[in-house]
């Protein structure tokens, strides 16, 4: 089995491509088990050192729109299934528009027109995300996010991931593809260094005080989250893959399993692993840019579809930070409690 991951060096994409490689097989939409014999890993960076050094990983680097109308860029014939993860996001989004377009509508757009010239029927995951669901005074969010629950983007990213998410359900109705969307939950704690997502901070906040250093924490201590690990957004990606048709249901999004906590919630999760030292390095200062897409955001879900996929959330944000901790032990400088 051939599988394509667009954003396939980013951290999302890399985990996913690791989890295949251990795994070794996957079922698509229901199908026998098959063996994982090529990745293809398509971003603008090459691949990790480990993921380089894999006999089955191929790497495609360079700018994705480009990769799609290249003609020379025969992978994609091949691919049984495309994991869709590479994206412009959210403040580069609210920052520069045509940046957005380009990154979010026009790549997905160009995508499905490739899988959809290929006449395969490939099986495809598009990566949307909670930011299709935003809070306005004229048409306020309920307190709960339901399965059935209209989505309302109020910034640029989540209105492009709302089209995504459309243009997925219509060339899947047309028998084009095989698409599965799942609306990611905010992801937290990724390693590495922040990004430009509005929501980055929800890692930094945690990552960088168990390196021992100051980090923004931006909007007040009762701003809600609704959050997932790294490892359970991941396990929902590959479920939605593997779910037949019978199992995944309606076209529409799949809003995956979360966490609802508060930002406070999340400092006390911290100060409880490794103490006052590492909630002290929290900068509160205020980011009025941040804070006016975040608050936007619903803070809880209740994803009955997804537990019925089999998919549960987290167990606590505490446990969320052990297993960043366990996983990236290089990267943590500030003694932790037991």
């Amino acid at each position: 089995m051939h599988i394509v991951i667009t954003g396939g060096a980013g951290f999302l994409g890399a985990r996913l491509a690791r989890t295949l490689l251990a795994t070794d097989t996957l079922s698509l939409a229901g199908d026998s088990p098959q063996p994982v014999t090529r990745i293809t890993l398509v971003d603008r960076a090459p691949p990790p050192a480990d993921l380089g050094a894999e006999t089955r990983i191929t790497p495609a680097v360079g700018d994705l729109n480009a990769q799609l109308a290249d003609p020379e860029a025969t992978y994609w014939q091949s691919a049984h299934a495309v994991f869709h993860l590479a994206a412009a996001v959210s403040g580069e989004c609210e920052a520069d528009f045509d940046l957005g377009m380009r990154s979010n509508f026009g790549a997905t757009y160009a995508l499905l027109e490739r899988l959809r010239a290929l006449g395969t029927k490939p099986l495809l995951v598009f990566s949307s995300s909670l930011a299709v669901f935003g809070h306005s005074p004229e048409q306020p969010l309920p307190d709960v996010i339901e399965d059935d629950t209209l989505p309302t983007p109020q910034s640029s990213y989540g209105i492009q991931k709302f089209i995504g998410e459309q243009l997925v359900a219509d060339y899947t109705r047309k028998g084009f593809i095989r698409g599965r969307s799942v609306r990611l939950m905010t992801v937290s704690v990724r390693p590495g260094r922040p990004n430009g997502a509005a929501s980055s901070f929800f890692s930094g906040m945690i990552r960088e005080p168990l390196a021992g250093v100051r980090a923004p924490c931006p909007v007040p201590d009762d701003t809600p989250v609704a959050l997932a690990s790294p490892a359970r957004t991941i396990e929902g990606i590959l479920r939605a893959a593997e779910a037949s048709d019978a199992e995944w249901g309606p076209r529409t999004a799949l809003n995956l399993p979360s966490i609802s906590l508060t930002v406070g919630e999340m400092a006390a999760a911290l100060e409880r692993v490794a103490g006052p030292a590492a909630t002290a390095l929290l900068d509160r200062t205020p980011d009025p840019a941040i804070q006016r897409i975040v608050k936007t955001w619903p803070g809880r879900f209740e994803a009955r579809r997804a537990a019925g996929l089999g998919l549960a959330p987290d167990a606590s944000f505490e446990q969320v930070i052990r297993d960043y901790v366990r996983e990236n032990p290089d990267a943590v400088k500030l003694p932790v409690n037991a």
